[in-house]
């Protein structure tokens, strides 16, 4: 069943939405009434002449009946919904109720029961789930057959606009992430291959069954092989002779780098998904506390900010700078071993062990 995704942070707002979950259970007590009512009735055929114009639609569309029972699902809808929900035979609040607002499931049971709004309704909604990533989409819902006075069924049309919207979102950071490479040229494929390396280890930790992971589900994947490349993007703010000087820094050269950390947190905090500041602001803390800019240690950390720091010093240290040669696989491996406990998240480490070969070739895949 999809999650109800709704943010949370105060106790008060907890109530609220204790009691608006509530109020659905009542919705779907409802529901059970009239199941029982029709006594396990078969589920009514919709006239195949009605289906038939949605049957090959690019448009993923379900028929409801006055009951709100799903009693058809064209191909498109079965796709869409595919790994979330079975659809033909149940329920719609029993399906998608915890995925709407309280308040638009009960315009949708208006719209159906009393003829509310015109027998029309259009709202939107998010599709959860661990193992699949979210869909977006705009819902619309209206009678199958027009002119009726009292509509028997109502077509419920989904149009997905997960990717648009993803695509529009990605396309505003990305840019400025093209700025700060133009200031920042020693870079080459490096934030290309942190990708990667983000993407290949969360993957990794998803499958694990490990209770501490449970958190990683297939947003978090997704999420995680795009934003890894923006852990950076606060050096735009780096003055150019410290960003690219030859050589180590000096102290009070060090100091100014390190405030990208907040540079990029504060450039990310319109990002809709948290874990694009996370990541800015926490890729240089250590496991044991040593790291920057608010010296967190161990769990403090956020989980991705911990895999990134893998990824990213794996990565610096397979590569040659100005200031240092690079380095082998097995050489770097080593390094990064030794750094269990103190600079890298223990667990994350020997789970990077496992899948170091992989590693290699992402780097020999995507070199300079």
């Amino acid at each position: 069943m999809a999650e109800y995704t709704r943010n949370v942070n105060t106790p008060e707002e907890e109530l609220e939405v204790l009691d608006e979950l509530e109020e659905l259970d009542d919705l779907a007590d409802a529901e059970a009434v009239l199941e029982s009512e029709e006594e396990a009735a078969p589920v009514k055929q919709t006239h195949s002449s009605l289906q038939a114009p949605f049957q090959s639609s690019l448009f993923p569309v379900l028929f409801v009946d006055r009951n709100m029972r799903i009693v058809y699902a064209n191909p498109a809808c079965e796709r869409l919904f595919t790994g979330f929900f079975s659809l033909v035979g149940n329920y719609f609040i029993d399906v998608f109720g915890k995925t709407f607002a309280v308040e638009d499931i009960r315009k949708i049971r208006e719209t159906i029961v009393s003829g509310a709004y015109g027998f029309s309704w259009k709202g939107s909604t998010q599709i959860k789930s661990r193992d699949m990533a979210s869909v977006q989409t705009r819902v619309y819902l209206f009678p199958v057959e027009m002119g009726v006075k009292i509509p028997e069924e109502f077509a419920v049309m989904f149009d997905d606009v997960t990717e648009e919207n993803k695509h529009l979102l990605r396309a505003v950071f990305l840019s400025l992430l093209e700025a700060s490479k133009l200031k920042d040229n020693d870079t080459g494929k490096h934030i290309t291959r942190v990708n990667f390396y983000s993407r290949r280890l969360t993957e990794e930790l998803f499958g694990s069954g490990v209770p501490a992971y449970m958190k990683i589900d297939a947003d978090f994947i997704d999420n995680i092989g795009f934003l890894a490349s923006m852990h950076d993007v606060g050096k735009i703010g780096v003055p150019d002779d410290i960003l690219n000087k030859e050589g180590p820094l000096s102290d009070w050269e060090w100091t100014i780098m390190r405030e990208h950390t907040k540079n990029g947190a504060f450039i990310l905090s319109t990002y809709p998904d948290p874990m694009a500041k996370e990541i800015a602001l926490s890729h240089h803390e250590k496991w044991n506390g040593s790291g920057y800019p608010f010296r967190l240690e161990g769990e403090m950390i956020p989980l991705s900010a911990r895999i990134i720091a893998i990824a990213d010093v794996y990565d610096a240290l397979r590569m040659e700078r100005s200031y240092k040669p690079a380095l082998s696989h097995e050489i770097t491996v080593q390094k990064m071993i030794e750094g269990k406990g103190s600079h890298f998240d223990p667990s994350l480490i020997e789970i990077f062990r496992c899948i170091a070969q992989d590693f290699q070739e992402i780097y020999e895949a995507n070199k300079d």
